[in-house]
Parts: structure tokens; sequence; C-alpha cells
């Protein structure tokens, strides 16, 4: 027979002292990444001070609230469409119109699709896979009035 002997963990001074220094310092490395990653990725200020922003805000609702307009988008076959309706349901030729499309999480991969008004919607050649995307539209009426929409699209 073979005799087996057991092996006692004895908890010295100096054992303790590492276990908590190791458990502290993935503890502290785990913060200081998410931290560095938060930070890094932070696509900074919309407007440099929102006071000044926030004084017209509800002057220019109302004006983008009296068009009307609704924006629907979708994406199929690498084609981009937004396609933006009157209170009629009639499609909405804009005066001028510019769209970020952008990933919902970074800044990293946006891009500035190049829009062509046809057949009633505004189309562009864009290559995006699956997931949640976001559409900063500005875009300026015919009589002037300026048009700001956060669209969501997701894709599956």
């Amino acid at each position: 027979m073979t005799e087996t002997t057991k092996r006692e963990f004895r908890m010295t001074g100096r054992k303790v002292l590492i276990i908590a220094v190791s458990a502290f310092g993935v503890i502290l490395t785990a913060n200081l990444l998410l931290a560095y990653n938060a930070v890094n990725t932070f696509p900074g200020l919309e407007v440099d001070n929102s006071f000044v922003a926030s004084q017209n805000f509800n002057e220019e609702l109302a004006e983008q609230l009296a068009l009307g307009w609704e924006v629907k988008a979708s994406h199929a076959d690498g084609i981009l469409t937004l396609a933006i309706t009157d209170a009629e349901g009639a499609p909405v030729r804009t005066a001028h119109l510019d769209a970020t499309l952008g990933a919902a999480t970074h800044v990293r991969d946006d891009q500035v699709p190049e829009f062509r008004f046809t057949d009633g919607a505004y189309r562009a050649p864009v290559e995006i896979g699956p997931g949640n995307w976001n559409i900063r539209l500005y875009a300026v009426a015919q009589d002037g009035t300026e048009f700001r929409q956060r669209v969501v699209l997701h894709l599956r």
C-alpha cells in the first residue's frame, strides 16, 4: 500500500497579504481598464455651451413640429432609404439634407452617405451589417425651417 500524505494549508501573514494584494490588484486593473475605455470612446460634446443652445429650443421645436414630417429609415440590398413624408403622407423634398450614419455605441465607424432623391425618398448606397444604427439627420425645408432628428435603424 502507498501512503498518502496530507498537506496542510497554513495561513501565514505573508500568504494573506499576497491573496489580498492580488485580489485588489485584479479589481484595480479592471476598474482602470473600464475607465480608460469609457473616456477613450466618449464622442465628445454635442454643443459647446448647452445653456446657449437651450435658449431657442422651444421655438425651434415648435417650428419643426409644425412641418409635420415623419421619417422612416430602411436598408435593403446595400441601399439606405430615408422616407420623409409630410402631414398628409406626401413625400418631402428638402432644400438641404445631411445625415450621419453610425453605430449606437461609438462614432468610430460613422459615415456620411451621399443621398439622392429618387422615387419619393432619399437613397444612398451603404454597406452596413446587423445591429442598432443611428442616423443623425439634419434637413432644411423649402421655407428654411431646420429639421433635426435621430432616426433609429435596427437591422437583424
